[in-house]
């Protein structure tokens, strides 16, 4: 036994649970105690930051492959106790036959005595499987607490941006200021001008980055915009489930969210990107759309766009992208209010919402009925799915329906007064935020953000003899007019008939 080599294995997992599992350096410590106490001769050491719950530990691999490949010297190894070595059966019957093979001479812990007989790999194989058993057993008391969690309306999982955990309460909460933040960037993306580029450096300007402190990536925006969370619901493992906490955002923002992310995610037939954001939006007066392309020239590389000539040939001339931006701007700034249009606005808004208090009685009870109905029929789902009568696939589908409509009911019957004018009032938002930003156009810096708006205000894009025009939707229509009686032309307006509405704005040049 003297002539026996020692490798020392020293583990510690992040993420167990187990609070009396002495730190890296502490087991160092203690085993090279015991070595020297025990007068074992250590010829190298293994140290691994890794859950043992499954087999692929590289470390652990490269000592036993070591062992298995066989050594000039009899080899055992020191750890501070078995459940370092596995907490799995693949990593114990590994241990046990290397043991069998005589491989491996000898374990040693201070925790736990060993020697290398059949009883003595028999209370080994006892330890190991126990510290299986160990993990196994936390892991179901950590699901199980989990769904106990998700029962009670308790979110068992990280805290989301915009939510502080609450002991007291067991659950998230709003954190103040987070939570306004929230709030603005799911209120800006829904009005269709801003990019998940836009939205992430919207929130690096209010201090929130990634981890290596720079501005988050569109993936990492995009998931926060799709996490239900925000609406009141618990999406775990696939399924649905109510929160019992406050949500901040409504469930019809929410919805026009995803709706404006789905939209933007339809692929498009380009193989390359080449970031010409004023494509896919105007034609040629020859019918064709119109493409761009780079061209070098005067010192530098500049974008132009140009006719696609996919009608046949066009004689048509290329327009620089700098000048097709100052010729858009020009056309949006006639939609442009004052500032005090604005106010005005927001202001009548908020008194008419106020007066549409008359019918909240009737639309409560209604929405009571409505609520008891869904709940009835949560009831009965779950009966059938307890009967056999359903399969799991209709049962989940059919849950996560029925709790999508009961908690937009709930949602409706708590903010009674703003759906009561959900029909008209939302859009009416948006029209005056619209004419606030085509007031403030021409300071915007990310093209795409104004190619985006201009496509939203109006239909039938043109683009002939460098000049841009297009027809302004019905609302916006009202708003240049407006502008004209404003700035004394009033005498022109009486000969606009509904036909002419939708005449083309063109851009002068």
């Amino acid at each position: 036994m003297n002539d026996i080599k020692y490798f020392v294995y020293v583990r510690k997992s992040t993420d167990e649970e187990d609070r009396q599992v002495l730190s890296l350096d502490a087991q160092l410590h203690e085993l090279k105690q015991f070595a020297e106490k025990e007068g074992l001769h250590i010829i190298e050491t293994f140290i691994e930051k890794k859950t043992a719950k499954v087999p692929g530990r590289d470390i652990f691999n490269q000592m036993l492959n070591k062992i298995e490949n066989g050594l000039p010297h009899p080899c055992g190894i020191i750890a501070w106790h078995p459940d370092r070595l596995s907490r799995n059966s693949v990593d114990g019957g590994r241990l046990i036959y290397l043991l069998d093979t005589g491989k491996l001479i000898d374990l040693k812990f201070p925790t736990f005595a060993f020697d290398n007989s059949p009883s003595g790999k028999f209370f080994l194989s006892i330890g190991l499987s126990n510290a299986k058993y160990y993990v196994d057993n936390l892991s179901e008391n950590v699901k199980r607490g989990n769904r106990q969690k998700l029962r009670r309306g308790e979110w068992p999982g990280q805290k989301p941006f915009g939510y502080i955990y609450d002991h007291r309460l067991r659950n998230i909460v709003p954190e103040p200021n987070k939570a306004k933040v929230v709030q603005k960037i799911f209120q800006e993306y829904a009005t269709g001008r801003y990019t998940l580029k836009t939205i992430s450096l919207r929130l690096a300007d209010f201090g929130e980055k990634s981890r290596n402190g720079c501005p988050r990536s569109n993936w990492a925006i995009e998931t926060l915009l799709r996490n239900k969370l925000y609406m009141g619901l618990m999406e775990w493992n696939g399924e649905l489930h109510e929160g019992k906490f406050q949500s901040l955002i409504a469930p019809q923002l929410f919805n026009k969210v995803q709706k404006i992310l789905d939209d933007r995610r339809k692929p498009r037939h380009s193989r390359q990107k080449h970031d010409f954001p004023f494509t896919g939006i105007f034609r040629c007066a020859c019918g064709a759309m119109i493409s761009a392309q780079w061209t070098h020239g005067n010192g530098g590389t500049y974008r132009y766009y140009r006719c696609s000539k996919k009608m046949g040939a066009c004689t048509e001339k290329y327009i620089q992208e700098d000048e097709l931006k100052r010729k858009i701007i020009d056309l949006v700034q006639t939609i442009a209010v004052p500032s005090e249009w604005v106010s005005f606005l927001t202001n009548k808004l908020k008194e008419e919402t106020k007066n549409e208090t008359h019918s909240l009685v009737v639309l409560k009870e209604a929405i009571g009925k409505k609520l008891t109905l869904a709940q009835v029929k949560l009831d009965k789902l779950l009966e059938g799915y307890l009967d056999n009568l359903i399969d799991p696939e209709t049962y989940s589908r059919k849950k996560e329906e029925l709790l999508v409509e009961k908690f937009q009911l709930k949602h409706d019957r708590d903010s009674l007064l703003s759906k009561k004018m959900s029909n008209w009032n939302e859009p009416m938002r948006d029209f005056i935020l619209d004419l606030d930003f085509a007031s403030k156009i021409e300071k915007a810096d990310d093209l795409t953000e104004i190619a985006h708006f201009f496509r939203k205000i109006g239909t039938n894009h043109t683009l002939s003899a460098k000049i841009p025009s297009v027809s302004l939707r019905e609302p916006y229509v009202f708003a240049r007019d407006s502008l004209l009686i404003r700035r004394g032309r009033a005498e022109r307006i009486p000969e606009i008939s509904p036909e002419d509405w939708e005449r083309p704005l063109v851009c002068a040049g």
